[in-house]
């Protein structure tokens, strides 16, 4: 049923685990897709499995550059942005005692303030359309709050926060926002923990077992199709059932 045939929608943090999954889905429902990302290598390889996807190297931590990125996007994309989602983030985990200011920084910096910019100057756009999608790629612990994570659960609690905002600003022009919180996902992140700690996590998880990278593009596809034309400022939650908001 979703047909994404003509959208233009723009992707950020393309070359992780979730961000493949997405550009493998997007592109398998027509749509016409922009990534970005810093990994040069890992954007040709996306480059290379799909030969009409565009892609344009880009540091969103410099937040100079941020309006010519979209205004480029746009530009390819004849001035109509459809769809931008906002997938890229870090993780600088310490426990709080011992997290100096540039680790905060940072994943505030990356995960917070470039959202926020990258939405700015998509709306920009979309308004003279008088339509558009705004999807955020939160995260679980942005509601539950983590050990170590007091940086990344900050961000992504803003995010959800600014998204509700964005949403009441603009509902009344036909702009959507809204979120997708990610449990624990199966990718190079969650490879890196401990067996045990592993298995604490997945006690805590109703579906008995941490969710996979489509599970994420699945929902994704939906936010961008016009089956969700009538939804925002809503957060959809993929954990197995490990939060209930």
């Amino acid at each position: 049923m979703i047909n994404l045939e003509n959208k233009n929608i723009i992707l950020t943090g393309a070359t992780g685990g979730i961000g493949y999954s997405i550009v493998d889905t997007l592109i398998s429902l027509k749509a016409r897709v922009i990534v970005s990302g810093t990994n040069e290598k890992k954007l040709e390889e996306l480059k290379n499995k799909h030969s009409n996807l565009i892609s344009i190297k880009q540091d969103i931590s410099n937040h100079n550059e941020l309006e010519d990125f979209i205004e480029k996007c746009s530009s390819k994309f004849e001035n109509k942005i459809d769809v931008l989602i906002n997938n890229a983030g870090i993780t600088k985990d310490n426990l709080t005692i011992r997290m100096n200011k540039d680790e905060w920084d940072k994943v505030i910096s990356i995960n917070l303030t470039s959202t926020f910019l990258l939405s700015k100057f998509a709306i920009k756009k979309m308004l003279r359309k008088k339509y558009g999608k705004i999807i955020n790629i939160t995260s679980v612990v942005g509601h539950t709050g983590n050990l170590g994570q007091a940086n990344y659960s900050a961000s992504k609690g803003g995010v959800s926060s600014m998204s509700k905002s964005l949403s009441l600003e603009y509902a009344k022009k036909n702009i959507t926002v809204n979120c997708i919180s990610p449990g624990f996902i199966d990718t190079a992140m969650t490879e890196k923990i401990d067996e045990e700690y592993k298995n604490q996590l997945k006690s805590k998880i109703p579906l008995d077992r941490f969710g996979t990278p489509q599970d994420i593009a699945s929902c994704t596809a939906f936010l961008c199709s016009d089956l969700s034309n009538y939804i925002t400022g809503e957060t959809i939650h993929v954990n197995g059932g490990m939060y209930f908001s």
